[in-house]
């Protein structure tokens, strides 16, 4: 059994983060080199990147200027609209929408590490073989695969089609990351070795390690679960609830909304003015009781006056369950804090973790600096995290791989006896 361990030290395993926030991408980079967190850490297995778009026009350079002061065998990240990490005094730091650079150097023996790039216009064929997927990924069987870091540019097209060839090749393998944000430079937004790119990139881990997801959609839902009677593509046309004053044919969505909010408080019809989701069941299409995270949230892209259809940022079949959810700080809170906590009485310490945040998180959602980061450190105090701010986050739903928004989707990295059969966590101390 692994003791309680903190300061990202696992055996012999290592991880240190640090950020700094220099609007020069030099001084930015000295910066890093002088903390005490990052000195002395010798060679590293692998060094995650994660750079804010106030460097766009300098991504070129992030690896070089990086490369002269660090060592490692495996380089990967991307850039982003805001940067997460650890500060000089060793405190949870979400850098929104300025200039920041954060720089995580892992040491993993008894690893097996693989990183990849793909182009998304050439994927495998999905109703082929496996074994393309496996090589794409550089590995020779799916069994070897205990977790995936993903990171994808945000100008490619085919990320879905990536992770369902991804979720069939590794099945049930965790698959976590985001999606770059845009930006006016040029050569991509991805850090790939010694290069920029586009596409995808991404990171195979197995061997003694393995990857844990916490993926934290931030809603909660209103009024009853409806069954979807009639739909095209993305669009909903007609639904039919139980609860609710609905004829066997069912009735257009927007009438079922407007139930729905009549039977809501004053605080709640506000926030369906401006925070307003469809969760999609992710399971089943039954009407039984379900839980809140059977459900996956979508962005409501549009309404038709005329008939009342509403469409989503998915598309939707007939006899799926369908249920409106709300966004607010205090419900993403509660949720992530919840999600954090299960993990830690479950799961064996982690090394460090990745966070993966919509940039619709942030201050924007709780009105407040480094809440997701400092939720995760109260529940794992001292643990290094590094992370971005996404344009899409990538995480596992119920053992099925989705693409979010305003989600913060976590990788741990733990060691594999978190994994085996008969062994129970050790609890860490409280305080």
């Amino acid at each position: 059994m692994l003791p309680w361990l903190q300061q990202g030290q696992s055996r012999s395993g290592a991880w240190r983060s640090a950020l700094a926030s220099d609007a020069s991408l030099e001084q930015a980079i000295q910066d890093l080199d002088q903390q005490a967190s990052l000195r002395g850490f010798g060679q590293a297995d692998l060094a995650v990147v994660f750079v804010s778009t106030s460097f766009a026009s300098e991504l070129s350079r992030v690896l070089p200027l990086l490369q002269r002061r660090f060592q490692a065998t495996h380089w990967l990240g991307c850039c982003g609209g805001g940067v997460i990490g650890v500060d000089r005094n060793g405190q949870s730091c979400e850098l929104e929408q300025q200039p920041a650079v954060g720089l995580s150097l892992i040491h993993l023996p008894g690893a097996m590490l693989q990183p990849f790039h793909a182009d998304l216009q050439n994927l495998p064929d999905l109703d082929g073989p496996r074994e393309p997927w496996c090589q794409l990924v550089g590995t020779s069987h799916e069994d070897s695969v205990n977790g995936l870091l993903l990171l994808a540019d945000p100008s490619s097209s085919g990320i879905k089609d990536l992770l369902g060839g991804l979720d069939y090749a590794f099945a049930g393998v965790p698959k976590v990351g985001g999606i770059a944000a845009p930006h006016g430079g040029a050569g991509g937004s991805l850090l790939f070795q010694d290069r920029l790119c586009t596409g995808a990139i991404g990171l195979a881990i197995g061997g003694d390690w393995t990857v844990e997801a916490v993926v934290a959609q931030g809603c909660r839902p209103i009024g009853p679960v409806f069954e979807v009677q009639e739909a095209k593509r993305n669009v909903v046309l007609r639904l039919q609830s139980h609860r609710l004053e609905t004829t066997d044919a069912g009735q257009p969505p927007v009438g079922c909304l407007q139930e729905v909010i009549a039977r809501l408080n004053a605080e709640d019809r506000e926030l369906v003015r401006h925070s307003l989701f469809i969760g999609l069941a992710s399971t089943s299409f039954s009407l039984a009781p379900e839980s809140e995270d059977d459900f996956l949230i979508r962005t409501i892209v549009g309404v038709d006056p005329r008939n009342g259809a509403i469409a989503i940022a998915d598309s939707v079949r007939v006899g799926q369950r369908l249920q409106f959810h709300l966004r607010d700080g205090r419900t993403s809170r509660s949720e992530l804090q919840h999600l954090l906590e299960q993990q830690r009485q479950t799961r064996f310490p982690p090394l460090g973790a990745f966070c993966f945040a919509c940039i619709g998180r942030g201050r924007n959602l709780y009105g407040e600096p480094d809440v997701d980061s400092g939720l995760c450190r109260a529940a794992y105090p001292q643990l290094p995290i590094g992370g971005l701010f996404c344009s899409g986050e990538i995480g596992p739903i119920h053992g099925v791989t989705h693409l979010h928004g305003f989600t913060a989707s976590w990788s741990f990295l733990c060691p594999k006896e978190a994994d085996q059969p008969g062994e129970t966590p050790p609890k860490p101390p409280r305080g």
